[in-house]
């Protein structure tokens, strides 16, 4: 299946995901410290290469990598999500799917074939096979990451992830947990954004009363939604809901959004709908995570 199949490893920005869990070393304050500081430098880095100055392109990937490059910020990754700082971010997916059921049959044998059936899920930045989605037991699991350092994770880039041809090929769920926001660009969160409903199936008639799935869990820091300059919850509904896509689980906590998002068929029209960077708040103290679609 194609699921199974490998991929090229690249260096795309737009997928850019989570390292493999190694063990935390970083204080707290160093840890928030590091990844705000790569995450500014990647997006200089991706302005500058989009600019097509390659002298400042140079300078900076130099110092990322004085700064420890890519391995020091997936240590801190990790060391942000330990259970001691907020933990794995599946737990409260599993929290939302612990009294969902499967949908009713028409016959026994329906029913049990159903009751057995486990739902598949594409994890994109994988940051441990470990995590509470997998202990679960409900959901056939396919992860993947750009850097991979786990046998049960495949080295994959989303954003270069073969379409799927047929609905067997798609996923009932897909996870983007704190993947967005590390997208160097508005354009590129937009195109990952969009590229996700390629590979959720389709909803089908017998389905209806699965309510959760096919399903996007979208989570990201909370001050890219509640203190954007450019991206409230209501903008990001508005995004979400031209892709075909409604919230029916949220949660708000001190550090982090989560959303559990389910699709649907939009209009053809809504397909279309462009989604420029502006201003939606003003302030100074205001960070500038925007996401775009055009």
């Amino acid at each position: 299946m194609a699921r199974k199949s490998k991929s090229k490893s690249g260096s795309s920005l737009l997928s850019r995901s989570h390292p493999a869990p190694r063990r935390a070393s970083l204080s707290s304050k160093a840890t928030r410290t590091l990844i705000r500081s790569h995450h500014t430098l990647q997006k200089k880095l991706a302005q500058a290469q989009k600019a097509g100055d390659d002298a400042a392109a140079h300078a900076l990937r130099t110092e990322i990598e004085k700064k420890g490059g890519l391995e020091r910020y997936q240590l801190a990754s990790i060391n942000g999500q330990t259970p001691s700082r907020g933990g794995d971010s599946s737990r409260v997916l599993m929290e939302w799917l612990g009294d969902v059921k499967s949908s009713s049959s028409s016959s026994p044998k329906d029913a049990a074939a159903d009751s057995t059936r486990k739902k598949s899920l594409l994890e994109v930045g994988c940051l441990s096979p470990d995590n509470a989605v997998s202990k679960s037991g409900r959901f056939e699991v396919t992860r993947i990451d750009l850097h991979s350092q786990h046998a049960k994770i495949l080295e994959q880039d989303f954003m270069q992830r073969p379409l799927p041809t047929s609905d067997d090929e798609r996923f009932d769920m897909i996870s983007l947990s704190l993947v967005l926001n590390y997208v160097p660009d508005p354009e590129g969160r937009g195109q990952m954004l969009q590229r996700t409903t390629n590979f959720l199936r389709t909803k089908q008639q017998h389905e209806e009363e699965e309510e959760f799935f096919p399903s996007l869990f979208l989570v990201l820091p909370a001050p890219c939604v509640t203190n954007s300059r450019y991206l409230d919850e209501d903008r990001l509904v508005a995004i979400m809901q031209s892709l075909g896509y409604t919230c029916v689980k949220r949660k708000l906590s001190a550090k982090l959004i989560y959303g559990l998002w389910v699709l649907g068929t939009p209009p053809e029209e809504k397909r279309k709908v462009v989604w420029k960077k502006e201003e939606v708040r003003a302030g100074k103290r205001r960070n500038n995570f925007a996401v775009a679609i055009k």
